[in-house]
């Protein structure tokens, strides 16, 4: 009989124990679907800027990688058909490569026969429209990355309030397990707004120094296109 009761006490406290965990246990689409109203607005517009910032990102991402492949041999093959004088030839290979690289260098071309000085403001207007390209909605990931953060501490802002209310309203009475669960609750927004916020964070810098080596590529292409027109001058 002894034995029986200290078994049905051990499974009692195992039972206790088990429940117990069950109800720490607390998945995360409960902490986020939780928040009240409030919360749960908060977290879908962080949902919404996490994806518009996933989509900006690997769209830039392969136009800008789809923008730095140049051929080796293009200017080798530029300054042949000029030196050749088939300029048209050399506007054909242009069209073809469809680079910022090649437009540039196109829109020298073009200019050829004018002052160098002619030539190089036209390289060097045409290289801003190909920089304001490669930037397309970049600065909407760099907006995202600062607004991200505080969005959600917004939420949580909102959600304290709330909870200090229950308390206040209650005249102290306020269980302690609900007030601190409202809490935590809470601050699942910034939490969520500190990871869209790093993510974006990270994918603006990222595309910049992409960008940037399209910028300097650019930049070498022009100086060896008006090289090549000073070439018959010396």
């Amino acid at each position: 009989m002894l034995n029986l009761f200290l078994q049905e006490g051990q499974q009692e406290v195992v039972e206790g124990l088990e429940a117990e965990s069950t109800e720490k246990t607390l998945s995360i689409m409960e902490l986020l679907m939780n928040g009240g109203l409030g919360g749960q607005i908060i977290i879908a517009v962080l949902f919404v800027l996490l994806f518009v910032a996933v989509y900006i990102y690997f769209e830039r991402l392969f136009a800008i990688k789809a923008s730095s492949k140049v051929d080796r041999n293009f200017m080798n093959q530029i300054r042949d058909h000029v030196a050749s004088g088939n300029i048209q030839a050399a506007k054909v290979l242009c069209a073809q490569q469809n680079t910022p690289v090649s437009r540039l260098t196109e829109k020298g071309i073009s200019r050829i026969g004018s002052p160098l000085e002619d030539i190089n403001t036209a390289i060097e207007n045409a290289g801003k429209l190909e920089v304001y390209k490669l930037e397309k909605n970049v600065s909407v990931l760099a907006t995202i990355a600062g607004a991200a953060p505080m969005i959600g501490f917004l939420g949580t802002v909102i959600g304290m309030v709330l909870a200090f209310h229950q308390l206040a309203t209650s005249s102290g009475q306020a269980e302690m397990g609900s007030l601190a669960e409202g809490i935590y609750t809470a601050m699942t927004t910034t939490v969520a707004g500190l990871i869209v916020g790093i993510v974006a964070y990270i994918g603006y810098n990222y595309l910049v120094v992409k960008t940037d080596k399209v910028v300097h590529q650019m930049e070498a292409t022009a100086v060896d296109f008006l090289d090549l027109l000073n070439e018959p001058a010396e």
